[in-house]
């Protein structure tokens, strides 16, 4: 069984999507971690993520996976852990650059897909339930307004010791809202039949019982 979760930059879904797939037994898989990857490669190559022929060039070159330690998903780019690096800003505007590429978008898709066919999985990303599982039994839209996103992640990578100023994040979000829902190839959008869930004046438990309510509907749907 497969349950989608999509939406922009900073709405929750990984942090729910881990949880209510903790919750469920489920295995959890981020997508858009595969996408900062693909990025921080190209960053790290000093090629600009939105040059297409550049980022193709490199494809060949690189190798993206992901296993599961101690109950947490850790992203690999040629075998190193990387998967503190792509929570920084510029491993996220990277991957908006990045996801627009077709040929990024086939790399990654037949491992997404892999995934979901040998596990009960939870997925998130940006074109989960509209592209990479199109028949998932439950597909949920999780949202928020921009500055709200803007303000987790403030105070998020506040945490971490690694401040950004708000201004500056509501900026890139409302930029990276622009670039994911107009890119020619799989923009962002709710699936027809996704539920769309705003997390906005939510807390996060509140958020993992709506989707797990929601998957557990849907699992009693499909027997």
């Amino acid at each position: 069984m497969n349950i989608a979760i999509d939406g922009p930059a900073g709405a929750g879904k990984s942090s729910a999507a881990r949880l209510a797939a903790k919750e469920l037994g489920f295995l959890y898989v981020d997508t858009g971690a595969l996408y900062r990857a693909v990025g921080v490669a190209a960053l790290r190559r000093g090629i600009d993520p939105a040059n297409a022929a550049a980022v193709n060039a490199m494809l060949p070159d690189i190798r993206v996976s992901l296993a599961h330690k101690d109950g947490e998903q850790r992203v690999y780019l040629n075998g190193e852990d990387v998967s503190d690096e792509i929570r920084l800003p510029p491993a996220s505007m990277a991957a908006s650059g990045v996801s627009a590429n077709p040929a990024v978008r086939a790399f990654l898709f037949d491992l997404q897909r892999e995934i979901a066919r040998s596990s009960d999985c939870v997925m998130d990303g940006r074109d989960i339930g509209t592209v990479v599982l199109p028949d998932a039994a439950c597909k949920i839209f999780l949202t928020a307004s921009p500055e709200i996103r803007a303000k987790r992640r403030f105070l998020e990578l506040e945490q971490k010791g690694t401040p950004v100023p708000y201004e500056t994040l509501l900026e890139e979000i409302k930029q990276r809202d622009y670039n994911d829902s107009h890119r020619a190839v799989a923009p962002l959008k709710p699936a027809p039949d996704a539920v769309l869930l705003d997390s906005s004046e939510l807390t996060l438990d509140a958020v993992v019982s709506r989707v797990v309510l929601l998957a557990r509907q849907a699992g009693e749907a499909q027997r």
